[in-house]
């Protein structure tokens, strides 16, 4: 599941007024500023009570995320992202060199043949 691991926060110290927005944003993925835009166009196009009463809910059930936990979500610079990205690459490829020496095998065409009977 894409949301595993993760707990909905809000963020105080990124928010405009309790930071519910900044932390649906963090735990959705997505940008903060796209998350605001949807919730003010939610107050223009009917939704205006439903918006405010869940946003005044939310800024008071969800618990405001720590410090400790701020720090913990540095970004990776485009260096670490490329040498990851390279890591992942060159495992994606020892694994297919894997399959490939295993389907040309003799281990792997008896096996075959064996089934076929």
């Amino acid at each position: 599941m894409m949301f595993q691991g993760r707990k909905l926060h809000r963020i105080p110290e990124e928010g405009k007024i309790k930071g519910v927005c900044a932390g649906i944003a963090h735990y959705l993925d997505i940008p903060v500023m796209l998350v605001r835009v949807i919730t003010v166009l939610s107050l223009f196009f009917g939704l205006f009570a439903f918006t405010v009463v869940l946003y005044i809910i939310l800024s008071f059930v969800l618990d405001p995320r720590s410090p400790g936990e701020v720090g913990a979500e540095i970004p990776l610079s485009r260096h670490q992202l490329l040498d990851e990205a390279d890591r992942i690459l060159r495992q994606g490829e020892h694994r297919l060199r894997d399959v490939e020496r295993y389907v040309t095998s003799e281990t792997f065409s008896t096996r075959s043949r064996f089934r076929q009977l």
